[in-house]
């Protein structure tokens, strides 16, 4: 049987995207011949040793209409220079390419929906920008071979919206880092105990706020780990409060990031319900909190609450005040019973919210497309 090639399209640059890489993983252990392309940016760290290949595109716009005109018309090229077997559109910014190769080479094409990407925030305040993605989205996802999203709600609304099965396969983190593990030494900057976030400084993530609350909170250091369109204002707010220990780590590879995360007492995921896209959040930080068995608080939103209520891990913010979180971040990090329960059940939250639960769903929807047609 000759090696099936597939291509998967992501419009980032490789680096930090971890369920992305899973799935090239999983793939290339069915026996896929896997290429991951995606861009370079100016700052982009090397993709590292991966099982698969990887292609990064150097693009003259880097965000806007004009980026994305780019990205697509050079993708498109790539896949049809290529001559893959079956594609993998990640996102609703790189399906429009991946159709129009699938149609003229008469391949199928996957879709992975990260978001629920009309409804996200960028997006709310938007409307002609956000009817144009709606337009796009209404043409090109019906017609793919077979699509899978990051949790059952955003399942549902498109299963509904256009009448093909979305399948579910969360953002659960691989390999698990054992409880008794080794942890990396702390940068200088920061002393503990501190509380982490990690992921995108975009906005409605609850850092504005977070950042307030640690005024009340002189002991504490806050650990920003990410880049993103709001890091500049961010570190312009935590340099007009002085009493706050905030640092900013920037970017950082999984690599980097995991044996960090495990220093932290507490982790937090506060997205603000700005659309539909945030309300049914069920982001990658909070399973890599889990597998570094750190206490999460989180927003009050129905996925998140549910993976924190069904094992009594940490706490739900009821409010974003930063009177109010300072107090839920103070008895997060300072009950000692409460900690003692959250640390005996994050053993078993993390034993059970690992990628080899993830994985049987991506063999079963790819398996087909592997086997001889």
């Amino acid at each position: 049987m000759a090696l099936k090639k597939i291509i998967v399209s992501v419009t980032n640059d490789l680096t930090c995207d971890q369920r992305v890489d899973r799935v090239c993983r999983t793939l290339s252990g069915m026996g896929f011949g896997v290429l991951l392309a995606g861009r370079r940016l100016p700052g982009s760290l090397p993709p590292g040793h991966r099982p698969y290949a990887t292609l990064r595109m150097h693009l003259f716009f880097r965000k806007g209409p004009l980026f994305y005109a780019e990205y697509n018309l050079r993708l498109f090229f790539l896949l049809l220079n290529r001559q893959p077997d079956l594609l993998l559109a990640n996102d609703l910014d790189t399906l429009a390419a991946n159709r129009l190769a699938g149609k003229i080479l008469r391949i199928p094409v996957i879709y992975d929906s990260h978001e629920y990407f009309t409804e996200v925030p960028e997006l709310t305040h938007r409307p002609r920008v956000k009817k144009t993605w709606e337009w796009l989205e209404k043409r090109v996802v019906p017609g793919v071979a077979a699509a899978y999203t990051v949790c059952q709600s955003i399942a549902d609304i498109y299963t509904v919206k256009y009448g093909i099965p979305f399948r579910v396969v969360r953002n659960l983190p691989a390999p698990e880092i054992p409880a008794n593990g080794s942890a990396s030494p702390l940068p200088g900057s920061v002393k503990p105990p501190f509380i982490i976030y990690q992921g995108a400084l975009n906005v409605g993530r609850g850092l504005e706020q977070a950042i307030r609350a640690m005024a009340f909170l002189p002991e504490v250091t806050l650990l920003i780990a990410g880049r993103g369109d709001r890091e500049e204002e961010l570190r312009q707010q935590a340099a007009s409060s002085p009493s706050a220990r905030i640092v900013f780590a920037g970017r950082l590879s999984p690599e980097e990031l995991q044996p960090l995360t495990r220093h932290a007492a507490l982790g937090f995921s506060l997205e603000e319900e700005l659309g539909l896209n945030y309300r049914y959040a069920l982001p990658n930080k909070l399973f890599d909190y889990i597998r570094a068995r750190i206490p999460v608080i989180v927003s009050d939103l129905p996925e998140m609450a549910h993976i924190v209520h069904r094992y009594d891990i940490g706490m739900i913010a009821p409010s974003s005040e930063p009177q109010i979180l300072a107090d839920l971040f103070r008895k997060a990090l300072f009950d000692p019973e409460l900690r003692k329960k959250w640390h005996q059940n994050l053993e078993i939250a993390a034993r059970e919210l690992t990628w080899s639960k993830e994985e049987p769903v991506i063999r079963e929807i790819f398996l087909p497309f592997l086997e001889d047609q």
